[in-house]
């Protein structure tokens, strides 16, 4: 961690760094352990800060620091612009500099926890400077205002105004557990689908309900297999095709596994479900940082094995 020289005063951007640090670790005699400050000189900076500001950043109590609801969105918005100036620093120190800062990404719960997080010690490697904060969701993410560099999604995209890169275009399959075969058996047509049952998937970024999609011999159709059941979370969403309580369509590599043991079994393969895409996203109004284009190149040589 960069050391802050107090011999001429702090500047903005000392303070913003310093800032960030008694955030992240919640600690002001930390942050100045940390930066090579006086817990006096940490006090009085933050005291010039919030003045200039003209808000309170900060609440103290005799266990912790945490940031106010200003200090919060003042928080993620330093992290942003620091992160830029190293990156701008770095690049002039040295064109051919690895990627440097912080990068944080939001992925998808199944996708990340099965293929993007187990591939991550290889991603370290070839970038050890860079630092991660990643999380995981399907819920729509204000880029700017939340401080994440970018997010990974599956599926069509809403307008959502920020730019998209699609990686990978995953292979989906219809299935159903045995035990929903053993009491209603298993459709042989498109048509039969009408007299069976289906979990139906609520989009937690669009908030629609979707029906099945087939592929019958290159053009889609569209299903709508009764359903009482309606699901937004991925892993509930599985759970549900597992205890018998209707059929589902989930990218083919999340199955294989299952299908393989007989513990599901695919419906009507003969019409697969359209390829799932999927994309990352950054804001529109910031170019491609060094940052964000290392994991998205990363990422796309990682999906392009995944079938």
């Amino acid at each position: 961690m960069q050391k802050i020289s107090i011999m001429a005063g702090m500047d903005r951007f000392d303070a913003m760094r310093l800032y960030t640090r008694i955030v992240a670790l919640g600690s002001f005699a930390r942050a100045g352990d940390e930066l090579g400050i006086p817990r006096a000189t940490v006090s009085h900076a933050i005291r010039q800060l919030e003045a200039r500001l003209g808000t309170q950043l900060l609440v103290r109590t005799t266990r912790s620091v945490r940031p106010t609801l200003d200090g919060q969105a003042y928080y993620t918005r330093c992290l942003r612009l620091l992160a830029d100036i190293e990156e701008t620093e770095a690049g002039f120190r040295h064109a051919a500099a690895q990627p440097r800062g912080s990068l944080r990404i939001e992925l998808p719960g199944p996708l990340g926890a099965r293929v993007i997080v187990p591939a991550l010690p290889d991603f370290r490697a070839r970038y050890p400077q860079l630092e991660l904060d990643v999380s995981a969701s399907d819920r729509y993410v204000d880029l700017m205002q939340e401080g994440v560099d970018c997010v990974v999604r599956a599926g069509v995209l809403s307008d959502s105004g920020l730019i998209a890169r699609r990686v990978a275009e995953l292979s989906q399959a219809t299935c159903v557990s045995p035990a929903y075969v053993a009491r209603h058996g298993l459709p042989q047509s498109l048509d039969e689908l009408a007299s069976h049952q289906a979990v139906r998937w609520r989009s937690p970024t669009t908030g629609r309900t979707e029906g099945l999609d087939f592929m019958v011999d290159g053009v889609l159709r569209s299903v709508d297999v009764p359903g009482t059941l309606t699901v937004n979370q991925g892993e509930i969403y599985a759970a549900c095709c597992h205890a018998g309580l209707g059929m589902i369509q989930r990218p083919r590599y999340d199955l294989l596994p299952d299908l393989a043991a007989g513990r599901l079994v695919e419906v009507l393969p003969q019409y697969p479900p359209p390829s799932l895409p999927v994309s990352v996203l950054y804001p529109a109004q910031r170019q491609l940082s060094a940052r964000v284009r290392v994991f998205v190149e990363w990422l796309s040589e990682l999906m392009a094995g995944l079938r």
